[in-house]
Parts: C-alpha cells; sequence; structure tokens
C-alpha cells in the first residue's frame, strides 16, 4: 500500500516559489502604480477646477483606491503564501488536509483550498 502524499517535494516548493515571487514583484508594481496615481489626482489642482472634471476625477479616485485595496490584499495573500512554502506546508488544503492540484496553484498560487472545498464552501 502506498501511502498518501502529504506535502510536495522541495523541488516543487522552490518552483512555488519563484511564481509566488514573481506575482509579489507584479502585484507591489500595480500597487506602486495606483498609489502614484492617486497621488497625482491629490496633486492637480487645476484639474479639480475644471466643471465636470471634478466629478470625474472622484469616480476615477474611487476606481484607483479600490484596485490598491484590492492589490494590498493580494500582497497580503501571496505574502503568507510564501511564508507556507518556507515552512513546506504549501499546497495543503486547509479544509481537507489533502494536497492542493498543482495546476489549481500555478492558476491561483495563494489558494488554501482544494477546488472540491471551494465548492463545498
Amino acid at each position: 500500500m502506498q501511502a498518501s502524499v502529504t506535502r510536495y517535494s522541495d523541488e516543487e516548493l522552490k518552483e512555488f516559489g519563484e511564481l509566488i515571487d514573481s506575482k509579489l514583484i507584479e502585484a507591489k508594481n500595480q500597487l506602486d502604480f495606483y498609489t502614484k496615481s492617486l497621488s497625482e489626482f491629490g496633486e492637480n489642482e487645476e484639474a479639480r477646477v475644471r466643471g465636470l472634471d471634478n466629478c470625474t476625477m472622484s469616480v476615477e479616485q474611487e476606481r484607483m483606491m479600490t484596485l490598491a485595496a484590492r492589490q494590498r490584499k493580494l500582497i497580503h495573500h501571496l505574502e503568507n503564501a510564501r511564508t507556507r512554502v518556507d515552512n513546506k506546508v504549501y499546497g495543503v488544503c486547509r479544509e481537507s488536509g489533502k494536497l492542493i492540484a498543482k495546476k489549481r496553484l500555478m492558476a491561483v498560487p495563494h489558494a488554501t483550498l482544494s477546488i472540491d472545498a471551494k465548492q463545498k464552501g
């Protein structure tokens, strides 16, 4: 009888770690873009003075703040995933304790639930 695999190999964890690191760089760059855009809204007094642009600016500013908040949340999840890689517990479903499919982790590297567990929840 073959024992069930309870964790990914060190080589696989290294591969996941590299993927997560690249996703973190992308996410932080995107957050920097949103943050710069928001600071430019604050600095652009001339644009605020123009009639309807004020309303448009407000909507765009709100959108940027929402995108920045989402990006911060993604970064937090990716950093947690990186910690799980470092602790060699990455890729284990928090509901079932079984390994999450590699294909799922490649698509969503911060996933903590298998597809089955996510569909049940």
